[in-house]
């Protein structure tokens, strides 16, 4: 039931955005009613935001190009391209939302902390760390989360949905690779 409530809200986010997104048109999709959705999500910001990482989550795959470099600008180039895409519309549509619901941005917060993408840029350091190309204490949450925020930070900087391509390679050459590789020096 979860997983068709999750993919329901999904559908109606993609369809009508979340200010369109209601309990009842949900509860429509699923085949069910509204209070199997509230016993799960309590409030339409949780359920909304939980919907945007189903749709998410689905679809990062973990670039294996065997070098860190060539992993992190593909990894930060498909987010670029999906942050411009109609699901990062979504993604733009639930950051407005949240300026009139607090709980909203919260939710937003807290799942900026984790996820897939988060895995996926462990999963690239982590590979480094064996082929060689980075020290083991590179593994590490903050340097993991570096490329996305910087990434966001773009967006909220530029007020546009795709940052060019040569921010990106800046990111990952300037920023984020000397990072990585200079975490086990010492004093």
């Amino acid at each position: 039931m979860e997983q068709a409530i999750l993919r329901a809200a999904a559908e109606e986010l993609t369809a009508s955005g979340y200010a369109g997104m209601t309990m009842d048109k949900v509860a429509q999709r699923a085949g069910t009613n509204k209070n199997a959705i509230y016993r799960r999500w309590p409030q339409r910001a949780a359920l909304g935001v939980a919907a945007y990482k189903y749709l998410a989550d689905a679809r990062i795959p973990t670039p294996d190009t065997g070098s860190l470099r060539g992993d992190a600008l593909d990894l930060l180039r498909r987010a670029n391209a999906t942050w411009s895409s109609p699901r990062g519309a979504i993604l733009r549509d639930l950051l407005s939302a949240a300026a009139d619901e607090p709980a909203l941005l919260e939710l937003l917060r807290a799942q900026a902390g984790g996820g897939a993408m988060n895995a996926a840029w462990f999963t690239l350091i982590s590979r480094a760390v064996a082929r060689g190309e980075a020290p083991p204490e590179a593994v590490q949450p903050r340097v993991a989360a570096l490329p996305m925020m910087l990434l966001r930070g773009e967006y909220a900087l530029r007020g546009v949905p795709a940052v060019p391509d040569e921010i990106l390679v800046e990111i990952v050459d300037e920023i984020f690779l000397p990072l990585v590789r200079g975490r086990g020096m010492t004093d």
